[in-house]
């Protein structure tokens, strides 16, 4: 069940925060007694407090949902450029090797200049 989930990922945001019960239903707004039910399938959780919880704990409601992996939107995703810098540290000898492997004999000059 789709609840049920959302609890494990509260429990699991519980325990990787290192907040207690007391804290975690004041952040939902709610007593502690409500909230240990919540966590026992008595009452179900609120979307208000899965906002207010949201809020406070400075997340997003759909990364609570889909904790612990976060979601981002795919105009954000495709909009981020992709950089890799690779430096390694080679003797002449092997650098020449590995240069003319890359870029070609007839390149190599160029690149040495």
């Amino acid at each position: 069940m789709f609840a049920d989930e959302i609890v494990v990922n509260i429990r699991k945001i519980m325990k990787e925060k290192n907040l207690t019960q007391a804290v975690m239903a004041e952040n939902m707004g709610t007593s502690e007694s409500q909230f240990s039910k919540m966590l026992n399938g008595k009452v179900q959780l609120s979307l208000w407090q899965l906002e207010n919880l949201a809020r406070n704990l400075e997340m997003r409601e759909i990364d609570i949902i889909t904790y612990p992996q976060r979601f981002v939107e795919e105009s954000v995703a495709k909009s981020e450029p992709v950089e890799a810098v690779l430096q390694i540290k080679l003797k002449k000898e092997k650098k020449d090797q590995v240069l003319k492997l890359v870029f070609g004999d007839k390149n190599i000059e160029i690149l040495n200049k």
